[in-house]
C-alpha cells in the first residue's frame, strides 16, 4: 500500500529517519552555540560549528538570536587586537579567531540576518575595560585588513576577513555598498590587492568588482582623480604582475573592474591613456583561452577604450607621478578637517591604523 501523499514509506526508514537526523543536528547546533557565552566551552565550540557549518541548516539566525552569542565573538575579535602591532599573532591565535570569523561570515551570508549584521552595532564596552563606544560589526574586522605582516597566521585572518565583507557584497544591495563605501572599505582592499597572497588577492579584488558593479559605487570611485588613480595604479600593478605568475582567476576579476570603469566617461577617457599595454597585446592570451566570459570582456573594454590608441603610459608606472599628491591623501585616516568612521573606531578599539 503506498504511504499518504507527503508522509514517508513504511518501507522507507531512510526518509523516516530524516526529519529525527535534522532535529538532531538543530539540536546539537543550539547546544554548540550556547557553549560559545562560557569562556571555558568556547574554543571547541567555536572549532564545532565552524568546521560544520554547512551541516547545521538555519545555523546563521540562532548564533545572531541567542543571548550573547554575537558579544561572544566580537570578545574573540577584540581581543587578539594588542598582538597586531607589533606583529607577534600565533598560529593558535589567528586559527581561534577564524573560527569566530566563520561564523560572523555564515551572518553575513544568510538572507534573514545579512542586514541586521550590516546595521547592528555592538558596544565594546560590554567586551573590555574601555570607554562606552558603539561600533557597527563589520567595522570590528578593518584592524585586519590593516595589517602588513606576510606570516601565514595574518594572511589567514586577512582572506577570512575578506570573506566576510564578500559575503556582504556577494548579493547586490546598493544599502550594502554605501555603507561599505562609508567605512573607507576600498583603501583596506586596495592593501590586500597589492600585498596579499594570490587568494586573498583574489577576494579584494572580487570586493571591489562587486562595489564598482553598483551605480554607487562607480560614482564613489569616479568622483574624484585620486580615487580613480589609487584604484588604477593599484589594478595596473596587478597586471604587470600577472604577467610574470599568470592567475586566470585573478586576471578575470581584474579585467571586470576595468571593464566597469569604462561605463564611466571620464574613466574611460583617462583609462585610454593607463590601461596597461599587456591588456592590449597577446600577453594574456594563452591564460584566457579556455575563458570565453573574460575574453569576451577584454574584447569589450578594448572596443570601450579604442583599442587602435597607442598607450602612452605603462601599467604600474606611468602616472605614478600623478598620484604623488592623490593617492596617500585618500588613504588618509583624517582628511578634510574631520575624522573618517574607520580611523574613529579602530583608534577607540585602541589600535590605530598605519596608512
Amino acid at each position: 500500500m503506498n504511504a499518504p501523499f507527503g508522509g514517508p514509506s513504511a518501507s522507507n526508514p531512510t526518509a523516516a529517519g530524516a526529519p529525527a537526523n535534522k532535529d538532531r543536528k538543530m539540536q546539537s547546533a543550539e547546544h554548540l552555540v550556547l557553549d560559545l557565552s562560557n569562556p571555558d566551552l568556547r574554543e571547541n565550540a567555536l572549532l564545532e560549528l565552524s568546521k560544520n557549518k554547512e551541516l547545521f541548516q538555519d545555523l546563521a539566525p540562532i548564533v545572531w538570536n541567542s543571548f550573547g552569542t554575537i558579544a561572544a565573538l566580537i570578545q574573540e575579535i577584540v581581543s587578539i587586537y594588542p598582538v597586531l602591532s607589533p606583529p607577534n599573532l600565533s598560529p593558535a591565535q589567528s586559527n581561534r579567531v577564524c573560527n569566530a570569523l566563520a561564523l560572523l561570515q555564515c551572518v553575513a551570508s544568510h538572507p534573514d540576518t545579512r542586514m541586521l549584521f550590516l546595521n547592528g552595532c555592538i558596544s565594546y564596552a560590554v567586551i573590555m575595560n574601555l570607554p562606552q563606544y558603539l561600533a557597527h560589526i563589520p567595522l570590528y574586522l578593518y584592524p585586519f585588513l590593516n595589517t602588513t605582516s606576510k606570516s601565514r597566521p595574518f594572511e589567514y585572518l586577512r582572506l577570512t576577513s575578506l570573506g566576510v565583507i564578500g559575503a556582504l557584497v556577494k548579493v547586490d544591495d546598493t544599502e550594502v555598498i554605501s555603507f561599505l563605501l562609508s567605512t573607507e572599505i576600498i583603501p583596506l582592499c586596495l592593501r590586500t590587492m597589492e600585498m596579499g597572497s594570490e587568494l586573498s588577492k583574489t577576494v579584494a579584488t572580487f570586493i571591489v568588482q562587486k562595489i564598482l558593479l553598483d551605480d554607487v559605487g562607480l560614482d564613489y570611485i569616479c568622483t574624484t582623480a585620486e580615487r580613480f588613480f589609487a584604484v588604477g595604479r593599484v589594478l595596473g600593478n596587478m597586471v604587470a604582475a600577472l604577467a610574470e605568475q599568470p592567475s586566470s582567476r585573478l586576471l578575470k576579476h581584474i579585467i571586470r573592474c576595468y571593464l566597469r570603469l569604462s561605463d564611466n566617461p571620464r574613466a574611460c577617457d583617462a583609462l585610454r591613456s593607463c590601461l596597461p599595454d599587456m591588456l592590449r597585446d597577446a600577453t594574456f592570451s594563452s591564460c584566457l583561452r579556455e575563458d570565453q566570459t573574460t575574453r569576451r570582456w577584454l574584447q569589450q573594454l578594448l572596443h570601450n577604450v579604442g583599442v587602435n590608441r597607442v598607450p602612452t603610459l605603462q601599467a604600474g608606472g606611468g602616472f605614478d607621478h600623478m598620484l604623488a599628491a592623490h593617492f596617500n591623501h585618500w588613504h588618509l585616516p583624517i582628511r578634510s578637517g574631520h575624522v573618517s568612521p574607520v580611523f574613529l573606531c579602530m583608534r577607540n578599539l585602541g589600535y590605530a591604523p598605519t596608512f
